[in-house]
C-alpha cells in the first residue's frame, strides 16, 4: 500500500468509534502518527490499541480550553501537526415545535461550534506544516427532512464552514476539505438527544443503503490527500444531494407526500 501519509501526524476527534476510527485505522496504514479523541476514554485507549503510533487524547469539543489543550498535547507528544479531521458530532432528532433551547444549543455546540474551534487551535499548527483541515458534514447538509430539523441545521452550517475555510485559507498552504457522506454505519443512531450513547437502540436507517466504515474511510482519506474542497459519496449521497441542490421543489413534493409524519424518525434510533 502507498503510504501517502508517512510520518505525518494526524488527529481525529470522534476517533474512538464508527467512521473517526476507521479513518484513523487507515492514516496508519498509510503510515501516519495518529492522536484520536473524544470523550470516552475507554474506547479512546482500544482505539489508540489497534494503531501502530497512536495517542488517546480525551477532549470535549464544546469546551474550548479543552480543545487548545488537546492540540497542546497532540503537538507535544508528535512535534508537529499535519491533519486535523474535525468529524466529532451526533444528531438530535424530534420536530422543531418540540424541541428545547437546549436541544437545539446542544446540537450547534457539538456539530458546528466543535467542529470552527477545532480549527481554529490547530490553524497555527496546520499552516507551518502546509498541512490539511477536514470537516465531517453530511448530505444531511445540503437536502432536508422532518424530524431532525437541529441536526440537518447544523450540518448546513458545517457545510458554510467549509467553503468559507476554503476561501480564507487559500493562498496558506492549507486545504480544507468538506467531507459529505451519505449513509454509513456508526454509532449515530444509538446517540441520544443529550449526546448519551444508548446501546440498547436500533439502527433504523436504510440497511441496504449503508455502507462500510472502512471502505467510508478509504475515500475520505483519499480525498483529503488530493487536497479537494468538497467530497460527496455515497452513490445515494450524490444524488439526493444533486436533489437537494438542484430540485428543492420537486424534494418538498415527495417528503411531504410519500415520507410519513412521525415525531421518531427512522433516519436515527429509538429503542427495540
Amino acid at each position: 500500500m502507498s503510504k501517502r501519509f508517512q510520518n505525518k501526524v494526524v488527529w481525529i476527534t470522534g476517533g474512538g468509534s464508527g467512521i473517526g476510527l476507521e479513518m484513523a485505522k487507515e492514516f496508519d496504514r498509510q503510515g501516519a502518527r495518529v492522536a484520536v479523541s473524544g470523550r470516552r476514554k475507554a474506547k479512546l485507549d482500544e482505539a489508540v490499541g489497534q494503531l501502530s503510533d497512536g495517542l488517546a487524547v480525551v477532549c470535549d469539543v464544546t469546551d474550548e480550553a479543552a480543545v487548545e489543550t488537546a492540540v497542546a498535547e497532540v503537538v507535544d507528544h508528535f512535534g508537529q501537526l499535519d491533519v486535523v479531521v474535525a468529524n466529532a458530532g451526533f444528531g438530535v432528532s424530534g420536530r422543531v415545535e418540540d424541541l428545547s433551547a437546549e436541544d437545539w444549543r446542544r446540537q450547534l455546540d457539538t456539530n458546528v461550534v466543535g467542529a470552527a474551534i477545532t480549527a481554529k487551535h490547530s490553524l497555527p499548527h496546520l499552516k507551518a506544516t502546509k498541512g490539511r483541515l477536514a470537516l465531517v458534514g453530511s448530505v444531511a447538509g445540503v437536502i432536508a427532512s422532518p424530524n431532525v430539523g437541529a441536526y440537518h441545521a447544523s450540518k448546513y452550517a458545517v457545510r458554510a464552514l467549509g467553503q468559507v475555510l476554503s476561501m480564507e485559507l487559500h493562498g496558506t498552504g492549507v486545504s480544507c476539505t468538506l467531507i459529505q457522506p451519505g449513509f454509513v454505519k456508526s454509532e449515530i443512531a444509538q446517540v441520544d438527544n443529550n449526546g448519551e450513547f444508548q446501546p440498547e437502540w436500533e439502527d433504523r436507517r436504510p440497511q441496504a443503503l449503508m455502507w462500510e466504515t472502512d471502505r467510508a474511510a478509504r475515500v475520505i482519506v483519499k480525498a483529503i490527500f488530493k487536497r479537494k474542497r468538497e467530497f460527496t459519496f455515497t452513490g445515494h449521497g450524490k444524488f439526493v444531494g444533486f436533489l437537494g441542490m438542484h430540485a428543492p421543489s420537486l424534494v418538498h413534493f415527495l417528503v411531504t407526500r410519500f415520507v410519513p409524519s412521525q415525531s421518531d424518525p427512522p433516519a436515527l434510533g429509538k429503542e427495540n
